[in-house]
């Protein structure tokens, strides 16, 4: 089980912090270091994951604000196109499921 600092627990206030793990919550700790994580966290990421895993992350995860979504895809020389949450998320013209 590979721990995090307790300079990160600000970042996770909804789940038992003491539980984290690194390798089993992975995409979870960078998601959310990513949206809300302060210039030290953010190195502390790099240094332990690595640029071309935060990369899959942005581009096949949701669940970024659109504002950091484009932060990142800025930052990361990631075109806008292929960062999954900066796309639409309904088709143009939906079915209609029930005409009353």
């Amino acid at each position: 089980m590979e721990k995090l600092p307790l300079f990160l627990k600000k970042y996770f206030w909804e789940v038992e912090f003491k539980d984290l793990d690194l390798r089993k919550n992975r995409i979870y700790i960078i998601k959310r270091i990513l949206e809300y994580g302060d210039e030290k966290s953010i190195v502390w990421l790099w240094k332990r994951v690595g640029k071309s895993e935060i990369e899959n992350v942005l581009v096949n995860y949701r669940g970024f604000s659109r504002k950091s979504a484009n932060y990142w895809a800025l930052m990361l020389g990631i075109p806008r196109k292929k960062v999954r949450c900066l796309n639409k998320l309904l088709p143009k013209k939906q079915k209609i499921l029930w005409p009353y």
